[in-house]
């Protein structure tokens, strides 16, 4: 008889001991904004209006507390919601619902502090309950044993709650995670600058839904949102039209090109970088029930290899929304800061990331300036990209109106003169300019840009006498002519100011 034959075929009760989990799952990676933001989640799903995110610095007795009124919890409630592990993230959600896992409050919680105490008002009723870390350490058994109650000494800590008829308190003592070592006041002020600049993200689309009125207040200053997108802004070069995916519904896209720096004011340029800066800040923005779970990834996409975020793209910004009924086609995960979607979805989400990359990218070189005329002609180009197996060059368009007027009066020095552009297309500074632009987080100046008005007219002036004298346009065609010319392209009040009765000599 075998090995196997011997064994036996019971199973027995395995409980986990509650200090040993609990302290593994304070380490699943939460920052003191995405814990706060995950307890907000619940604030939201239980349809309160307001929000109230207190910060008390007391050194190693400082606190949180967030405070919200919503319906509120009953006495069964509570004990469910307090509970690790008491709700199946299979289960089917409500459409509005923001959680899943039914661990949020806790492991978030527990992330930032070794107590935690919720309080909850449903009808004038009130109820209490906590998780101390420290007596789980001590209990014995299992040691999963709740509290009931705030501790003494702490009940002064969520007594807002008792000016309520519905609503929540949820309050971190202990905060071990957050109050380390050197830890002052002034990073404690810090860490609430973080916060609210997370919070002001995440949930920027409640925050500004005017038929369902919402807002947080940090310290009782009210949250402003920030809206990633600049949305109705009229310097926004270009935005799609709302895309439905062709094989998940629910799931939308819409994407975005931001104006670029010299389109906005200094105050709308700072606010508009975001909390992580221009570069940081571009890519997919996944929604889920207008929460936002992923702000600025390009999701593992990319043509060939992964797409990394760099300066020629950081204006383009893409909004996915998503029901919570694809969590796990789209990964999901409890801290809610991770998304990745579908093999299915990723050809047709590149295809849309590519072109608004593309339109960046140009908004970006271009400085936000049309690269089209008036009459929606092409614009003329001095340089003009070639792409062959080995790469792309840049080469000067021997047929753009400036070097074409050079070339057709060179005579006999025709050949030097086109050498001297060869020997220009195959030195210019490409790694210089790249370096530059990352250090300056911008495009070096061009296309006349900041240059005296006077230089830029003595410039525009030989190329119309030109068309006039050399081409036989008249006055009016070699206005029309400089308008779709780079560069004059951006100086149609210049162009106008022309003398239509020009004399050959004019200088």
């Amino acid at each position: 008889m075998s090995f196997l034959d011997h064994m036996s075929r019971g199973r027995r009760h395995a409980p986990p001991k509650a200090s040993a989990m609990v302290e593994a799952l304070r380490g699943l990676g939460y920052s003191t904004s995405t814990a706060i933001a995950d307890i907000i989640d619940n604030s939201i799903s239980a349809c309160a209006s307001t929000v109230s995110v207190n910060f008390h610095w007391k050194g190693e007795n400082s606190r949180i507390s967030i405070l919200d009124d919503g319906c509120g919890m009953n006495e069964e409630e509570l004990d469910h919601a307090m509970r690790l592990g008491d709700v199946n993230p299979l289960d089917a959600r409500d459409e509005n619902d923001l959680g899943r896992f039914g661990l949020g409050l806790k492991t978030a919680s527990f992330s930032q502090c070794r107590r935690l105490t919720v309080a909850s008002m449903r009808n004038n009723a009130a109820h209490c309950l906590r998780w101390d870390l420290d007596v789980l350490s001590k209990s014995e058994g299992d040691g999963w044993y709740m509290l009931e109650g705030a501790e003494a000494g702490s009940e002064q800590f969520i007594e807002d709650i008792e000016n309520k008829n519905n609503g929540t308190i949820v309050l971190w003592e202990k905060l071990d995670r957050i109050i380390t070592g050197s830890f002052s006041v002034e990073n404690f002020l810090d860490l609430i600058d973080v916060v609210e600049r997370h919070l002001s993200m995440v949930f920027h689309r409640f925050l500004e839904n005017r038929s369902r009125p919402f807002s947080i207040l940090i310290n009782g200053q009210r949250l402003k949102p920030w809206d990633p997108f600049l949305t109705g802004n009229p310097s926004k070069p270009w935005h799609s039209p709302v895309s439905p995916a062709p094989t998940m519904p629910g799931v939308e896209v819409e994407c975005h090109v931001l104006p670029h720096k010299d389109m906005l004011s200094v105050r709308d340029f700072e606010e508009a970088q975001g909390p992580e800066g221009w570069t940081a800040q571009q890519g997919f923005y996944v929604y889920r029930n207008k929460r936002l779970l992923l702000a600025g990834s390009w999701l593992g996409l990319g043509s060939g290899r992964a797409w990394i975020k760099d300066e020629a793209h950081r204006l383009a910004r893409i909004r996915i929304d998503i029901p919570n009924s694809v969590d796990s086609e789209w990964k999901i995960d409890i801290r809610k800061s991770r998304a990745r979607p579908p093999v299915n979805l990723r050809p047709w989400l590149g295809q849309l990331a590519e072109a608004t990359r593309m339109r960046a990218r140009n908004a970006f070189a271009y400085r936000g300036r049309v690269q089209r005329s008036y009459t929606g002609e092409e614009i003329v180009q001095a340089w003009k990209p070639e792409k062959g197996k080995h790469g792309v060059r840049y080469r000067i368009d021997h047929k753009h109106p400036s070097v074409n007027a050079v070339l057709d009066q060179a005579g006999h020095l025709r050949a030097q003169i086109e050498a001297m552009l060869r020997v220009l297309e195959e030195t210019v500074p490409v790694q210089k300019i790249w370096l530059d632009t990352a250090e300056e987080k911008d495009t070096p100046r061009t296309g006349f840009d900041k240059v005296p008005v006077d230089e830029v007219r003595a410039v525009l002036l030989q190329m119309y006498k030109y068309f006039v004298f050399r081409n036989q346009l008249s006055p009016v065609d070699a206005k029309v002519k400089l308008k779709i010319t780079e560069p004059f392209h951006n100086y149609h009040q210049l162009i106008d100011q022309l003398p239509d009765d020009l004399d050959e000599d004019i200088s």
